[in-house]
């Protein structure tokens, strides 16, 4: 069954420089696959010269005569950017024309624009953006990421189904381990939200761990990560800036002098692979979930490697239905909600 992704090429800090090499990278992988690159037609068609010509027949360019920038507020790019590149690219999801959108551009203004175009899902109140992050387990996904500053009990239960139907769709976990983030293990810590939000996931058929703390992130004592976005946000940029540091400092341990760069030589391998564990391209795409349609988010300044993989993202919870799962699985879980939940 053939695949079609519309992937917003104007959007990043690269432009079509990085996105439509990358995706021409997935597409060489994906027999079934078909692309629809959406931007500027002179820019989009110069970076294609080189395409294959086998390759050039399974991919489509949509002329888009605007782009949002990352400066945009949310408000001004909904109503005055509608022939942008991300617009017209969600459109297309809407129209069942691409099962997915991949956009590198403004956060903001694509959360608010897919979620005017495609609407939530019944049952769900907010969307939320949910990325895996590297643990020593070997990853978590956790959310939200930026989306939804200020939540209720009943918001981060939503996220706890969503993020959990995700990880059994993407990483075949039957039950996955659900945690919510918190200052501390004990059951008197944290404020009303988060005490609520864990009596009404406990109360459900969801596997809850508990409360977890900032280490328990990198641990991998859980599958799921629950939290509002402004604490998730802060957490991710937190982990990429570390994840930076330690990549540097051994960089100036390596290359001091001769005998360091002759133990760099030397352990390669092993440097090749730390690298690729802590590398945060190698988890670029974030899902905007909760939506009905995919749309997952490339980190902006996403070089051709990363955006590859975020395109790789879509097309994986393409092929899940992710969804209709989470749709499924919320009719069951909120069916015998009560009138009047905890805020």
């Amino acid at each position: 069954m053939t695949c079609t992704l519309a992937i917003d090429v104007m959007s990043g800090d690269h432009g079509v420089a990085v996105t439509v090499p990358a995706a021409l990278d997935v597409l060489a992988e994906e027999k079934n696959l078909k692309l629809i690159l959406v931007g500027q037609k002179k820019q989009v068609e110069a970076q294609l010269d080189s395409c294959p010509d086998d390759l050039r027949t399974q991919v489509e360019v949509v002329h888009a005569s605007e782009i949002v920038s990352m400066d945009d507020k949310p408000s001004y790019a909904l109503r005055n950017k509608k022939q942008s590149s991300m617009r017209l690219a969600i459109n297309l999801v809407k129209e069942n024309q691409a099962q997915a959108c991949v956009s590198a551009g403004n956060t903001g203004a694509l959360m608010a624009t897919a979620r005017f175009v495609l609407k939530t899902l019944p049952g769900i109140q907010r969307p939320a953006i949910c990325t895996a992050i590297p643990s020593m387990g070997g990853h978590v996904h956790m959310l939200d990421l930026g989306a939804n500053i200020d939540v209720s009990s009943i918001h981060l239960f939503e996220f706890a189904v969503m993020g959990s139907v995700l990880v059994q769709a993407v990483d075949n976990r039957e039950q996955p381990a659900i945690g919510l983030l918190n200052i501390g293990e004990e059951e008197l810590k944290g404020n009303d939200q988060i005490k609520q939000a864990a009596q009404l996931i406990q109360n459900s058929s969801l596997d809850y761990y508990g409360f977890v703390e900032g280490d328990d992130i990198f641990k991998g004592t859980v599958d799921v990560i629950v939290c509002d976005g402004f604490v998730g946000n802060v957490a991710l940029k937190t982990s990429e800036g570390v994840a930076k540091m330690i990549a540097s400092y051994l960089k100036q341990a390596y290359t001091q002098n001769l005998r360091s760069k002759l133990l760099a030589w030397l352990s390669r391998g092993i440097l090749t692979r730390f690298k690729k564990q802590i590398d945060p391209g190698e988890y670029n795409g974030a899902s905007l979930l909760g939506l009905k349609g995919i749309v997952v988010k490339s980190h902006g300044g996403a070089d051709r490697r990363a955006f590859a993989q975020a395109i790789r993202v879509a097309l994986l919870e393409v092929e899940k239905n992710v969804p209709q799962r989470i749709s499924k699985q919320i009719e069951q879980l909120l069916v015998n909600k009560p009138e009047n939940p905890p805020q």
